[in-house]
């Protein structure tokens, strides 16, 4: 039996699924009543006419109280990854009737700072003009959460686990290293001894919590013993940058990207020198997602570029 042929899909209301889809995602019917300028009883009856056509109950809704049930949330993912297919048919067919066309949507942690992957997108722009982009920077879950949902081409961003949804790949490791502003007593000092930093208030990344992608430099942090309770913290790079710029505290931030700063006396390095953090940047795409050619020529350009390019020369130090 072919999909098309199954009795469920023609019961089915596919409307009623966008009314899901935006419930889940307003976190209430009241604010997704406004958004669909509906009436809430309008949307209340939709949820209803949906969970009878399921025979499974989809929300958890008590007073102070908005859930999602197991069958609701299996049923949100697979929403998103329908409407996530629905929404690039139009880039998809006005991409069959030219070679390279059609938009690339990037969603990437903060301050990615690669060389090699910058080299990739203006070789690629030069040879495809026609294509066009978008780029989200968030934080390394979210991105992760885009890919899966068919929001994003590809992701650039941490990762601390495999994720067996997801195809990763390395785009490039840096080192992490910890640095002061020039209001800090430290600042401009050398031969500064590990032990001159303990009890120093810090500032850190949000992923530096305990089995994050950032764990490793959170232990940077403790080995030389820094206040354990930042006096600041972003999941962004460059307000970490700030709060260190300003005085806020000591923190990490990759030394390749401090350096143009160092060299313009904004920031100093600090100990320790060796065994520093490494971070690893993973390239991450969807393999179920139907890729337009703009897409699938530039995620080979990418993978291309990782396979050719040797671990030592996109590893920055």
């Amino acid at each position: 039996m072919r999909p098309y042929e199954e009795r469920f899909i023609w019961r089915l209301d596919w409307n009623l699924l966008r009314t899901f889809t935006v419930v889940v995602e307003k976190g209430g019917i009241t604010r997704a009543a406004e958004f669909l300028t509906l009436s809430q009883p309008t949307v209340s009856s939709a949820l209803k006419r949906l969970e009878d056509a399921l025979e499974k109950r989809l929300l958890d809704r008590r007073p102070g109280h908005f859930a999602l049930t197991p069958a609701g949330e299996t049923l949100y993912r697979e929403s998103c990854l329908l409407f996530g297919a629905v929404s690039r048919l139009p880039g998809l067919l006005a991409a069959a009737e030219s070679v390279v066309t059609g938009h690339i949507t990037i969603a990437m942690t903060s301050h990615v700072v690669c060389p090699h992957f910058d080299e990739v997108l203006a070789q690629f722009n030069h040879e495809f003009p026609e294509v066009t982009y978008s780029i989200a920077i968030t934080d390394s879950a979210e991105v992760l959460s885009r890919v899966k949902q068919n929001q994003a081409t590809l992701g650039l961003c941490l990762m601390r686990d495999a994720d067996p949804l997801l195809e990763s790949s390395v785009l490039f490791r840096e080192f992490f290293g910890l640095f002061c502003g020039p209001s800090h007593p430290l600042f401009g000092i050398k031969d500064i001894a590990p032990a001159a930093l303990s009890g120093e208030p810090s500032v850190s990344f949000q992923t530096e919590i305990e089995n994050g992608p950032l764990y490793l430099v959170r232990q940077l942090r403790e080995r030389v013993n820094l206040q354990s309770e930042p006096r600041g913290v972003s999941a962004n790079l460059p307000e970490v940058r700030r709060m260190i710029v300003n005085g806020l505290g000591i923190g990490a931030l990759p030394v390749h990207v401090a350096r143009r700063d160092v060299d313009a006396g904004l920031l100093w390095q600090l100990p320790p020198w060796d065994e520093l953090a490494q971070i690893d940047i993973h390239l991450v795409v969807n393999p179920r997602r139907s890729l337009n050619p703009a897409e699938s020529a530039f995620i080979t350009a990418l993978q291309e570029m990782i396979a050719e390019t040797p671990f030592n020369d996109r590893t920055y130090s």
